[in-house]
């Protein structure tokens, strides 16, 4: 099977290459490598050294004998979207490319606006050339458990039966967006559902938890390291955790810390997604599958840290900083995960585990993380409405005005030396 996964060079993008390749599939992939130029412009970096993109593939040729085909190009260039989609054909498309953080989405104004055209221009052009070219594909589209918010009821896999006044139907579950990047998806998955309904075409939106960890059994090399982040803007709160053990600060749980979500392990987000490339819906169909292992709260997670970090002989502290987020901290939080174990899926391991792995592979990138330990602590607050003045960047690095011209060689070898 093709598979075409926008946003290759992600955290999420780049592991679910590798995973894929190592089931005998072809993989295709599309990046403009903004993520990599958003991080620099809040002043963060990632704690693992990633290599340029043409190396990556050149490592992956080199240790598996596979290539990744490639094409360097923007969503935002529906030009760009309809010639990759006529000439590649993918049987299914894994659309990972959009603008991914909540706390980025939240400086200011103009980063509100980025997000959210970005996000919703870059779904409509697939779904548009997919009806032009490939309407028998499948689209996995990567939603986010954040897109419920916490409502005081159990959260269904998308849809649930209601009654009013004596009439029954089978509803989308309400959405409650807690950023300007979550609304983004919301609104993502309303176009991703309508498409489906009046074009015919299949998807499955995946509504991910919290994923956290370095490595899958296809990273054999430090070649093939995916990104970490760990700063406030883009990394989760494991990540900085875990740094701000390693770097003798205080664990800082937000608020009250009982803020609860779903969360899972970067292997078994892999394998979530393959079973969804594997498994396809009929013509016509939507469906919604909640991906996350188990909930915990923010005060759970940075118990846990703190037990793994004293068996490495690090005696870190716990502190609630104000939380400067606008979320309730503390409700009622039960979401429904079934279709994916119905399908096979198995955990692949529990959370102190991979926490311990984590601080191992950290550990090696010290200096680089002493470097950046300053974008740790929050400044970006979401009551201000404009933070500029609190991080390093002053605007957003936009992607759709200004789209990028896809290079000549965009062909499964051509791949830019210039990134």
């Amino acid at each position: 099977m093709k598979v075409l996964v926008t946003g290759i060079d992600g955290y999420t993008g780049w592991p679910l290459a590798l995973h894929l390749l190592a089931r005998g599939h072809d993989v295709v992939g599309i990046d403009n490598f903004v993520t990599r130029r958003r991080v620099k412009e809040v002043g963060a970096d990632s704690a693992t050294p990633i290599k340029p993109f043409p190396k990556r593939i050149e490592a992956v040729r080199e240790l598996t004998g596979k290539t990744i085909g490639f094409h360097k190009g923007d969503l935002g260039d529906y030009e760009f979207v309809d010639r990759v989609l006529r000439s590649e054909k993918p049987d299914a498309i894994v659309h990972l490319a959009e603008q991914r953080s909540a706390p980025y989405s939240m400086i200011d104004v103009h980063h509100a606006v980025t997000t959210q055209v970005e996000n919703l221009t870059g779904t409509l052009h697939i779904l548009y050339a997919m009806r032009e070219h490939t309407p028998e594909a499948h689209l996995i589209k990567m939603g986010t458990m954040g897109e419920y918010g916490t409502p005081n009821i159990e959260i269904p896999e998308g849809f649930f039966e209601i009654e009013y006044k004596g009439r029954k139907d089978l509803l989308p579950f309400p959405r409650q967006g807690g950023s300007w990047y979550h609304w983004s998806k919301v609104f993502d998955s309303g176009d991703v559902m309508f498409a489906s309904k009046i074009w015919g075409l299949r998807a499955t939106d995946v509504m991910q938890g919290v994923v956290y960890g370095t490595r899958t059994p296809e990273i054999t090399d430090n070649r093939l390291l995916t990104r970490f982040d760990f700063d406030e803007v883009w990394g989760t709160a494991l990540n900085r955790f875990v740094v701000q053990a390693l770097l003798g600060l205080p664990i800082t749980p937000y608020g009250a810390g009982e803020q609860r979500r779903g969360f899972l392990a970067l292997e078994d987000s892999m394998q979530s997604l393959r079973i969804a490339v594997e498994s396809p819906p009929p013509a016509g169909e939507y469906r919604v599958w909640n991906q996350f292992d188990e909930e915990y709260s923010v005060n759970q997670l940075a118990e846990i840290t703190q037990t793994v970090a004293a068996e490495k002989g690090i005696a870190a502290t716990i502190e609630h900083p104000p939380d400067p987020r606008h979320e309730a901290e503390r409700h009622f939080y039960h979401p429904i995960h079934e279709a994916l174990p119905a399908l096979g899926y198995r955990r692949s391991r529990e959370l102190p585990e991979v926490i311990r792995e984590i601080f191992a592979d950290l550990r090696r990138y010290r200096r680089r993380i002493e470097a950046k330990r300053h974008t740790i602590a929050p400044v970006v607050r979401w009551a201000t409405g404009d933070n500029r003045s609190a991080v390093h960047g002053r605007a957003p690095t936009s992607t759709v005005t200004a789209p990028v011209a896809t290079p000549a060689a965009a062909s499964p070898t051509g791949v830019p030396s210039s990134e």
